[in-house]
Order: structure tokens, then sequence, then C-alpha cells
């Protein structure tokens, strides 16, 4: 066991810091970290030889953490009265739906697909935060009914593959239905769990009897790095949630966006030309 420590001491120490950037994004954004947490266990699993599996155990791993992640940073938020509870009941039940069926879609894709759809989805999603103008609505306020459905199951089923929080989608979705950056932020951090747990299951599942998983390794859970980063996350969240509020509305969505842009462009790299 020590010399299996001792050996590891560089990838102990890069998930600490992942950790607990992944943390401060998450309350900074509502992001659940998910859109760190994912490119730097994939770049680490795929150094130390499981590039055939690296994506998958690092989605899988990511949901997992977000799920501690997801409840710390949403109560932090709550606190200063940036939570829509209604659109968590509304959408919850969908998004659970979503993020269960996305894990068993995962499992038919390859890494290589997985990764190139991460990277695609983020940048449009950066594109659009960055690019966007307060102007652009959907609507005046939230949908009901079948739309609402909809929009929670893809919610659920993208960052179930993307292994997010449902914040990156969340956020975006609401900004475009009306509401403000900041309570966008602050409902869509209370997906997380609720994408978190069903996902899990899923990865867990489909990946049982997968061969070539990195050491200590439950299906697509990788228990070191999800015990480790969830620890840093849970404990940094609230240091970002309190960022995010000291910060103006453009400015938060500008530090998102190119947040998610240069995360895009560096897992489409990996995918299309490793």
């Amino acid at each position: 066991m020590d010399e299996l420590i001792l050996t590891n001491i560089p990838l102990l120490f890069a998930l600490i810091f992942a950790g607990a950037g992944a943390g401060i994004a998450a309350g900074m954004f509502g992001v659940g970290g998910g859109i760190i947490i994912v490119p730097a266990l994939y770049l680490t699993f795929s150094s130390l030889g499981f590039a055939e599996t690296a994506m998958h155990v690092s989605v899988g791993t990511s949901l997992a953490t977000i799920i501690a992640t997801s409840i710390r940073s949403v109560l932090s938020h709550n606190a200063k009265g940036a939570v829509d509870w209604n659109i968590l009941k509304l959408w919850g039940p969908f998004i659970i739906l979503g993020a269960f069926a996305g894990s068993f879609l995962a499992a038919i894709l390859s890494g290589r697909a997985l990764t190139i759809f991460f990277g695609a989805v983020a940048f449009l999603l950066a594109a659009q935060l960055i690019f966007g103008r307060p102007s652009w609505k959907l609507a005046s306020d939230i949908p009901s009914g079948p739309i609402a459905w909809f929009i929670s199951i893809t919610i659920g089923l993208c960052s179930s593959l993307m292994g997010i929080g449902g914040g990156v989608f969340g956020v975006t979705t609401m900004v475009l239905y009306g509401r403000s950056i900041h309570q966008a932020i602050g409902t869509s951090a209370g997906f997380g769990a609720l994408i978190g747990i069903p996902a899990v299951v899923g990865y867990v599942i489909n990946g049982w009897y997968v061969e070539n998983l990195p050491p200590i390794s439950i299906g697509y859970l990788n228990l070191p790095g999800f015990l480790l980063i969830a620890l840093m996350t849970t404990s940094f969240a609230p240091i970002g949630a309190w960022i995010a509020h000291g910060l103006d509305a453009v400015r938060l969505r500008k530090i998102f966006g190119l947040l998610l842009i240069c995360t895009a462009i560096n897992m489409l790299r990996k995918a299309l030309w490793g």
C-alpha cells in the first residue's frame, strides 16, 4: 500500500489541485466542477495507459463527485436567495430520467466519440455565453408542460454524457428564458445531485465487466479519484459562490464562457489529433 501511494504522489497532488479548482468553479458557475474534473481525469488516466476507458471513467467519476458538491453549492446560493426551488421540483424527475438514460447511451459510444461530444457541446455553449446578447430570449419566463419535460430530459441526458452537473445547460437555458445570471447559476447548482445519483448507478452497471480500468475502479467509477476530488470540491465550493456574488453579471458570463471554450478546444484537440 505504501509503495502504491509513493508511486502515485504526482497523481494525488494533481487530483488535489484539480479538486480545489473544480470546487471554486462549482460555486462560481453552478457547473458542479465537471467541466474541469473530466478533462483533468481524462488526461491523467490516458497518460497512465488507460486510454481506452479513460473518458468513460472520467465522466463516471466526475458525476460521483458532483453529488456532494452540488448539495453544498446550492445551499450556499440559497443563503443568498438565488435558488428557484419551484424549477427544481418541476424539472427534477425528468432530469433524473435523462441522466439515467445518458449513462446507458455512453456505454454504447466509444471513448473518442464521447470526448468529441464533450468538446463540441462545450464549445457551442461557450460561444453563446461570450457572444450572446442579453436581449436574446426564447421567452419571458420558464416554460411548463411538454416543453419543460423535453428541456429537463435533454439537460439530464447531455450532462450525463459529459460528466457535468447540469449547470452548463441549465444556466444557458434559464438565461435564455429571462432569468438573471445569478439565479440561473444558483438554481442550476441543484441539478448536480439530480443528475449524479442516477447517472453514477448507470456508469457502474455498464462498466462492471469492462477490462483495462484504472486501479480500484467499480465499473466506470474510480474510487481514489472520487474520494479525493469530492473532498476538495466540497471544501472549496463556498469560496466560488462568494466570488460569484461579488462579480457583475456581464463579467460572470464572460469568465464562464472563456473557461468553457478553453476546455472545449483542449478536449477536441486530444480526441482528433491525440
